[in-house]
């Protein structure tokens, strides 16, 4: 019985030292699918000379046209939290368009991983 315990208070500590690096984890996965996404839409861009409009979203990347044989994107992404990212054309900023995952929480704003991670973040 002894030993269950130890094995169980082990296994706990594990869990919450390796917590922040999954959380981390997480976060740079968002980054970086954001920036495969916006590689597509530059690809989309460059093929059609304009951005997809809010109505055609992200979806539009992942089915095949006459212009580009195949998808820009096998599947419609998914943030790490298993929500769509947002797509809005105009952007913030002045951007021509912005790419969202509003962290785990899955609202705007946010801190720590419930931040909102975009394609139009001001650099620091």
């Amino acid at each position: 019985m002894i030993v269950i315990v130890i094995i169980g208070l082990m296994a706990g500590a594990v869990v919450i030292g390796v917590r922040p690096y999954l959380t981390k984890a997480k976060t740079s996965r968002a980054r970086q699918d954001i920036a495969v996404i916006r590689q597509a839409l530059s690809t989309f861009y460059a093929e059609y000379d304009r951005y997809p409009n809010n109505e055609e979203g992200l979806t539009i990347l992942t089915k095949p046209s006459e212009r580009i044989a195949d998808p820009l994107l096998e599947t419609a992404p998914v943030d790490p939290w298993g929500r769509p990212y947002q797509y809005n054309c105009p952007g913030a900023d002045g951007a021509p368009f912005e790419v969202i995952s509003y962290g785990a929480d899955g609202r705007e704003g946010g801190d720590g991983i419930d931040a909102d991670i975009t394609s139009v973040q001001r650099k620091e």
